[in-house]
């Protein structure tokens, strides 16, 4: 790894720490040579600290650590992608991240939806929301659906029509998230359910 230490005149290049499970932005801080040196040695993420001018690993005194698990280089040499297991909150003021946000999952597109789905359920406006209609019906209908739904998805599987194949497996998901609502879960139990069965 041919980091750029001297690009800046001062040997530091930045470091944007990000969790590698979330994906989530925790924090920025900066690295001489010596830290990315200790960084690699340890594990454990050090930094130089500009403020304490001396070489400093994350959670030295709080014991929140964060444990290396890649370094990504960017396309100008001068600056660091590092992901992390963090151990407790990553912030000095108890967050966990420096932008005081919760370092939860993010499914994108998928979360969005999950929103959605909440919103319209609350709103119970069953004459302009499909959503609310359905969930208006009740838990059996909702299950039904998903059950109607995956048998159209492997129909079109065995099929060679692979865009009312893809048709049908955004109906499939869409109403498995809204089966998963129903049932009080969200993707994150299903997250955290797969993550205990890897090995």
């Amino acid at each position: 790894m041919n980091i750029d230490f001297n690009k800046n005149n001062d040997g530091l290049v930045p470091a944007i720490i990000q969790d590698a499970t979330t994906k989530n932005v925790l924090m920025l801080g900066y690295m001489n040579e010596e830290a990315f040196a200790k960084t690699k040695e340890t594990k454990l993420v050090t930094f130089f600290s500009r403020t304490k001018n001396r070489l400093w690993t994350k959670g030295e005194e709080s014991g929140n650590t964060l444990n290396l698990v890649d370094i990504k280089l960017d396309c100008d040499n001068d600056s660091l992608l590092i992901q992390v297991n963090p151990n407790g909150p990553t912030c000095h003021k108890g967050t966990d991240t420096c932008w005081q946000e919760a370092n939860n999952s993010n499914f994108g597109f998928f979360s969005t939806l999950e929103n959605v789905i909440t919103e319209r359920v609350a709103n119970k406006d069953t004459q302009k929301s499909y959503v609310a209609s359905l969930f208006a019906k009740g838990i059996n209908k909702v299950a039904q659906k998903v059950g109607e739904e995956a048998v159209e998805t492997v129909i079109e599987a065995m099929d060679n029509n692979d865009e009312l194949f893809l048709y049908e497996s955004a109906d499939l998901l869409f109403h498995y998230l809204m089966l998963l609502q129903a049932k009080g879960f969200t993707l994150k139990d299903i997250e955290a359910e797969l993550k205990k069965r890897q090995k």
